[in-house]
């Protein structure tokens, strides 16, 4: 199928604006971008006076978690781990992780994220809720290896990324939880399995400043060092948060590392602004959600706006600038093994079409500034495109999202009814 976008404004992944633009679908993939193209199309979409955007890439999230939006409020993050969430969370059963992963599918095509990186267990559910509502989904098989001992989470976690490694929707890696759940023999297992299969890593590392502190008295070395030590950066890596990287971490960096930042979450629960900004410069940044159980939306445009804002509030508001800010909502791509982040001939049309004239964005001097401080992108996104398909058109998504929520909140009664269990865990 081809479908041709006529007179668009299109930004770019620089944030660079092309006006009155055309560009042509062809299957899955952008096959040409100029002005005035009249090659024949199955459906021509008038797109003057909208705007024109890759897609956007959440590269942090536990989506099942979706089902405990609300569930845990006014904690830190200790509390907020070990009182609220998990004795909820420990008790998961099938049903509520799928549909907890696609209602947070759905949440993430309406807001516009066309890609995304998870992390969680029971990743083929997780899997399934991506192919079924059409986004494309970098699935982590979460291993806590407890007891020192991740054989049987291994062996999971290596039939998953076999399953799913030519699949066109899910790409798989490996989940090590983190180094606090991970000894370093685990770790060390986690990254030569994950050399074996050709694929990265995600993992936790340095979320808390106690987290830093606990692991420098324990083996004498930073999350990051005992992560380097261990083989984690031996292959490409998204790290979750790095909130607490010290100076020191920086010499562990490297290119095919990511950084997945959650600002709503460190300010939600209490973090502290660590030294990401400090580091940004030095730092492959890019958008993440944590779960909308401490960030109660998966929304990167939210999440980068409080990011922004968060740096400029110590008298730098000159830097965090637009078309930085921009890039972070559009860096992710580059860390997954997908064909897009970018609007040009022979990547996936994975794409936005926004219309900004609305009572929140209008009037429109500078479009990165209406998308990135004032748009809601759940309202001024009208069609999402992913690999070519429709997910949502002139406003409403393609799918049934009546069901999901009637059954996502069903799941949510027998949760709560349950009640809280014992379970505890330290960080």
């Amino acid at each position: 199928m081809k479908i041709l976008l006529k007179h668009g404004n299109l930004i770019d992944e620089k944030g660079d604006i092309s006006n009155d633009t055309d560009l042509l679908i062809n299957g899955k993939v952008i096959e040409k971008i100029g002005k005035n193209i009249t090659d024949p199309a199955d459906e021509v979409i008038d797109c003057t006076d909208k705007f024109i955007t890759p897609g956007f890439a959440s590269m942090h999230n536990h989506s099942p978690m979706n089902i405990f939006k609300g569930i845990a409020e006014d904690v830190n993050i200790d509390d907020w781990f070990n009182k609220e969430l998990w004795p909820y969370e420990s008790k998961m059963q099938d049903e509520y992780i799928y549909w907890g992963a696609k209602l947070a599918c759905r949440e993430m095509i309406n807001n516009g994220i066309t890609a995304f990186a998870d992390h969680y267990f029971k990743s083929d559910l997780i899997a399934k809720a991506c192919k079924e509502i059409g986004i494309k989904g970098d699935i982590a098989y979460t291993i806590f290896g407890f007891g020192g001992d991740c054989r049987e989470e291994l062996a999971l976690a290596e039939k998953f990324c076999k399953d799913y490694q030519n699949d066109q929707w899910v790409k798989p890696r490996l989940g090590p939880h983190s180094p606090y759940m991970c000894s370093p023999e685990v770790l060390q297992k986690i990254s030569a399995k994950a050399r074996g299969l050709g694929t990265g890593l995600h993992i936790h590392i340095s979320e808390t400043e106690v987290q830093v502190k606990q692991s420098l008295e324990k083996y004498g070395k930073t999350p990051f060092a005992l992560c380097r030590e261990n083989g984690v950066f031996d292959v490409p890596c998204i790290v979750g948060h790095g909130l607490w990287l010290q100076e020191d971490d920086l010499q562990y960096l490297k290119d095919d590392m990511c950084f997945a930042v959650s600002p709503k979450t460190y300010a939600k629960l209490g973090m502290g602004m660590g030294n990401l900004w400090k580091y940004r410069k030095k730092l492959n940044i890019a958008a993440g959600n944590d779960g909308a159980a401490s960030s109660n939306s998966i929304d990167v445009v939210e999440q980068m706006r409080i990011f922004a804002l968060m740096g400029k509030l110590y008298d730098n508001a000159e830097d965090f600038t637009l078309k930085e800010i921009w890039q972070y909502l559009i860096n992710g791509h580059e860390f997954l093994p997908f064909n897009s982040g970018i609007l040009a001939a022979g990547y996936d049309a994975d794409l936005n079409i926004w219309d900004l004239n609305t009572l929140s964005t209008a009037p429109i001097y500078n479009p990165l500034a209406a998308i990135i401080y004032s748009s809601v992108p759940s309202v001024n996104i009208k069609t999402v495109i992913v690999n070519g398909r429709f997910a949502k058109k002139d406003g409403k998504l393609c799918f049934d999202e009546k069901e999901i929520i009637k059954n996502a909140s069903a799941c949510a009664k027998e949760i709560y009814k349950r009640g809280k269990g014992k379970t505890k865990l330290y960080f």
